[in-house]
């Protein structure tokens, strides 16, 4: 019995996490539930899987839980509530399913308490991958990639040696607009942005996926997991999500992990693993009813996000944390009718330009370096 502290336990991939453990009861248990304002999806998740700890952000909510607590259940807010809560767990693995630079401190807080972390906050690794790999190594905490990119990347190498791989293929639909003219994007709505053709996510995933940002981050968390140089990893665009990435080796041989487009798999792969467990609810693969497979290349310029991701990378220090949080910030406008679709780039590359990089960022100096960018942004829109 694997016991699972669930950060992000209403969002995308939390209720996602649920169905999994949902359907293999004598596998997981889950043992504390962290989550945000959606206070009535929680209570019906205290009801079923019964956790030892919740954990809301605001404390003004605690009162909306009172009655809804079974015996033996505690209830707290906050960060520092939080952080408290995963460092006391007796959860042998955190899914970290927060969204943005928030689930940074929390997976500093298991690796530390010697927990293994699934990382769905690909942010953390995003905004402070060299403070997160560096103690992860020396708390010999286990990193779990649940993004399905990276769960394939994982899934391509198992069994084979790292010095023998050449180069890391990262997949990517294309998002949203992959098929609008540049006048058609520039004038696009949130509601436009939001209808992805493969994937059920969530809002801020979607919109960075239509950006193209959400891959160039996938590629920076691929450089932290892999340990691969950023020139050895490659994003190619492939419309039916079925090929979710691929490996090459040394002898020119390319290994990919194939599947229907459901994050319950990758999720289900880290959980489980080493093993693998039957898993109803995605459509098996039958090639012969997709018929064909098709993959273009990126475009520096049309993928302009992509590009900047790169490029932070390749600066490192402090650069993928103002990459971060411009861009979590210009999406909020985005979606609150603030900004434009192609704003989001334009106020991501106006606070790198911004801002003097620090080489080797401590954890105060990136929530420092991202609470500065975060503000500028709000202020010059």
């Amino acid at each position: 019995m694997k016991k699972v502290a669930l950060l992000g336990s209403t969002g995308s991939i939390g209720t996602q996490t649920l169905d999994v453990i949902r359907q293999h009861p004598d596998r997981f248990q889950v043992r504390l539930l962290a989550c945000g304002r959606n206070i009535d999806l929680l209570k019906k998740q205290i009801a079923e899987f019964q956790p030892a700890v919740i954990v809301i952000r605001d404390e003004g909510d605690l009162s909306k839980l009172k009655g809804h607590l079974p015996i033996g259940t505690r209830a707290v807010a906050g960060e520092s509530a939080l952080l408290a809560a995963v460092a006391e767990t007796d959860a042998d693995f955190v899914m970290n399913a927060l969204v943005g630079s928030q689930g940074l401190k929390p997976t500093l807080t298991a690796i530390e308490a010697g927990k293994t972390i699934g990382i769905a906050n690909k942010e953390t690794l995003v905004t402070a991958g060299h403070l997160v790999t560096a103690a992860s190594k020396h708390y010999g905490a286990q990193l779990m990639a649940v993004d399905s990119e990276h769960s394939a990347i994982w899934q391509s190498l198992e069994g084979s040696k790292r010095s023998e791989v050449t180069r890391l293929i990262v997949t990517a639909s294309g998002g949203s607009f992959r098929d609008w003219s540049a006048d058609a994007v520039a004038r696009a709505t949130p509601e436009d942005a939001l209808k992805h053709p493969n994937w059920s996510m969530g809002q801020k995933v979607t919109i960075d996926s239509a950006t193209m940002m959400n891959k160039g981050l996938e590629v920076i968390e691929a450089h932290w997991l892999f340990d691969m140089p950023y020139e050895n990893i490659d994003v190619l665009i492939h419309r039916e999500s079925i090929i979710h990435s691929l490996v090459e080796y040394q002898d020119k041989s390319v290994i990919a992990q194939l599947g229907t487009p459901d994050m319950k798999v990758a999720i289900q792969y880290a959980l489980a693993y080493p093993d693998r467990l039957e898993l109803n609810g995605p459509e098996r693969l039958n090639l012969w009813e997709v018929g064909a497979l098709h993959f273009e290349n990126t475009d520096p310029i049309k993928h302009q996000c992509l590009t900047m991701a790169y490029q932070a990378g390749e600066t490192g220090g402090s650069a993928p944390t103002v990459l971060n949080a411009a861009n979590e910030e210009a999406v909020q406008q985005f979606l609150k009718g603030e900004l434009s679709f192609t704003g989001i780039a334009d106020t991501v590359e106006k606070a790198l330009a911004a801002h003097t990089v620090i080489a080797h960022p401590s954890i105060d100096e990136v929530m420092e370096v991202d609470l500065e960018t975060r503000e500028r942004t709000r202020n010059e829109k």
